[in-house]
């Protein structure tokens, strides 16, 4: 029956009739076509030299006047005017199949690691239907990805989407490919997209590893593959996560970055003739980022988990695709230059991180615990100053003594090497560290509460 319910949909999925158009003018990066009735979203085929010369997949993104509006998944050189224009999939359809992990895959889901070709593999749409809001169970299970300051701090839950924040050079590549590597789900889909062409085989490589790609499908788009492409690799990641969710697991859905997704919609959407808006970014760009993020989520069949990194060059606060994140995530990340210059790796800011859904899936001792810790950050963080350039005399406040001595315990806790986890890693076991720490403090305040001197005595007193 699996089989059979397979042809069934892709007998609907089938385009009834071919459509044809001729093309009519190249602007810039799109194709304008006349008498091509094909709807948006829609794959074509664009028949160079009189259809003798090299085929250009293109997608349907516009209308402007009587011509169809199309972008090339490929260069322009070599279309002209007249060529011949045929419409492809009116709905546009990858595969999907159990068989894609551990492989790394074009924006147009072929392999491109030298594997072989894929095999059992099933159609699915590029764009799935949304999930209905009161269809999403709540979500209260965590979910470990190996990286203490995540796990104790900032907890995840099976279905958040948590952005992380940060600009270029602060190890934000080495972050993900940890949590790919050692993460509870049970497999994780990569979207690279609009990275440099260098960096695809750095992470695999390095980064993610043997074992770490072993149970992970990695979709690529670099940066000078057309817009298009860069949007098709981040739907195409979303769709395989679907998948997999919908088989009944757990999926960490990894995508680098959400930024240069958006900056190749900009592309397109300029391209189709949108009006410019904020900063740049046309309407499009706002419309189709919580349409993507809205398809991460639980399920009564599994999760996906989505972690989106946020390029925050400059000011973060007027940057209008970090303000929009901010705004339809369920938390964020925050990775700090300041502690990066300090050779603190992780650079996790912990005060200025959040987690929207750590309540809901940490115990309340984890919950004391975390919260006692970073009552300390945070009067660390008021007393650095006076502390540098020694205006802060020990003893005028019990709370900065306290954090000032539990300072090197927390950096250690917080801090962690690339290859500092083995294996899976383990939820329970990072809440007992937490608590551990708790202790530790603990003891410190005793001890600095026996070792403070008694007040002088008031007036009246006897001496």
């Amino acid at each position: 029956m699996p089989l059979l319910d397979q042809a069934i949909a892709a007998i609907d999925l089938a385009d009834p009739l071919q459509m044809r158009g001729t093309v009519a003018e190249v602007l810039g990066l799109a194709v304008h076509v006349a008498d091509l009735t094909a709807p948006i979203g829609a794959m074509t085929r664009i028949l160079t030299q009189g259809g003798h010369g090299p085929v250009v997949e293109a997608e349907v993104v516009g209308f402007n006047n009587e011509q169809t509006v199309l972008m090339p998944l490929g260069p322009t050189q070599g279309i002209r005017r007249g060529d011949s224009v045929l419409s492809e999939q009116s709905v546009p359809l990858v595969r999907v199949g159990h068989s894609l992990r551990g492989r790394v895959l074009s924006a147009s889901g072929q392999p491109i690691d030298g594997k072989g070709p894929l095999t059992q593999t099933s159609l699915r749409p590029l764009a799935a239907v949304p999930i209905d809001p009161l269809e999403r169970p709540s979500i209260n299970v965590p979910l470990a990805v190996g990286i203490r300051a995540v796990d104790a701090m900032t907890s995840l839950g099976r279905g958040q989407r948590i952005g992380i924040f940060a600009s270029p050079g602060l190890g934000k590549s080495t972050l993900l490919g940890m949590m790919a590597r050692h993460t509870a789900a049970d497999v994780s889909v990569i979207a690279l997209v609009g990275e440099r062409g260098r960096e695809v085989r750095d992470f695999v490589d390095h980064h993610l590893g043997p074992d770490g790609l072993a149970r992970s499908v990695v979709v690529c788009a670099t940066s000078d593959e057309p817009a298009v492409r860069r949007i098709r690799a981040a739907l195409l990641a979303t769709a395989v996560a679907e998948y997999f969710r919908q088989e009944g697991l757990d999926v960490l859905l990894i995508m680098d970055s959400l930024t240069r997704f958006c900056q190749a919609q900009r592309q397109v959407g300029l391209s189709a003739g949108e009006p410019p808006t904020t900063r740049g970014y046309p309407p499009s760009v706002f419309a189709i980022l919580p349409t993507l993020l809205e398809r991460c989520g639980r399920t009564n069949q599994g999760s996906i988990t989505g972690l989106f990194a946020v390029l925050t060059e400059g000011d973060e606060l007027t940057d209008p695709v970090a303000d929009a994140s901010r705004g339809i995530l369920d938390g964020h990340i925050q990775l700090s230059r300041r502690l990066a210059q300090q050779a603190h790796w992780p650079a996790i800011d912990v005060l200025a991180s959040i987690s929207r859904v750590a309540d809901d899936v940490i115990s309340r001792e984890h919950r004391a615990a975390r919260d006692q810790v970073i009552r300390l950050l945070s009067a660390y963080h008021q007393v650095e100053d006076l502390l540098n350039i020694g205006a802060y005399a020990s003893g005028s406040n019990s709370d900065f003594d306290l954090a000032i001595a539990a300072k090197p315990a927390i950096d250690q806790f917080l801090q962690q090497g690339r290859h500092e986890v083995q294996g899976t890693a383990d939820f329970a076991r990072t809440g007992q560290q937490l608590l551990a720490l708790n202790i530790q403090i603990e003891n410190l305040r005793k001890q600095m509460s026996r070792q403070r001197p008694a007040p002088p005595p008031g007036p009246g007193r006897n001496r």
